[in-house]
């Protein structure tokens, strides 16, 4: 079995191309719980306070979006990734 690594939000610090590659891995799972995380994982990563600035959104709401207990809504999502410099694209899977 293959172990698990850990997290180190210094790779993904003001770094979008590795966030989109991080969010990418996730959305592949089809998981809404690892997207949450790995989003959550992002926010962290680039500080709470800073998106919070960023995004219009209050600190303790997003604190409580991405925590993992409750999916939050489109419109948080939305405004995190535009925070986190990334943004969703649809792609066929034909």
């Amino acid at each position: 079995m293959r172990k698990a690594r850990s997290f180190d939000p210094e790779k993904y610090r003001d770094n979008p191309k590795m966030i989109a590659e991080y969010l990418n891995v996730a959305l592949a799972t089809d998981d809404t719980a690892v997207i949450v995380k790995a989003i959550g994982d992002m926010l962290r990563a680039q500080g709470v306070a800073r998106i919070s600035e960023k995004s219009g959104l209050r600190r303790e709401g997003l604190y409580r979006s991405f925590e993992g207990h409750r999916v939050p809504g489109f419109d948080t999502v939305l405004k995190v990734l535009l925070a986190l410099d990334v943004r969703l694209v649809t792609q066929s899977h034909g």
